[in-house]
């Protein structure tokens, strides 16, 4: 498998992570009595938590192995 094709199965795994934990933030914030806009702001927060996690240890793996 080369690398783009490594890179981009590794994009979409993180992308439906973020996704999938948004979802459930979104779902948790709902089932606490949550408004509809609170909630979409507690999901929107964590997908770009995820994404910036992904993001800061993908940064950090690059700079070990390179």
């Amino acid at each position: 498998m080369n690398r783009v094709a490594l890179v981009l199965l590794a994009v979409a795994v993180v992308v439906i992570a973020a996704l999938i934990a948004a979802a459930a933030a979104g779902k948790l914030a709902r089932l606490t009595g949550a408004t509809y806009p609170a909630a979409l702001t507690r999901a929107a927060a964590v997908f770009a938590a995820v994404v910036t996690l992904a993001a800061t240890v993908t940064s950090a793996l690059s700079g070990l192995l390179s």
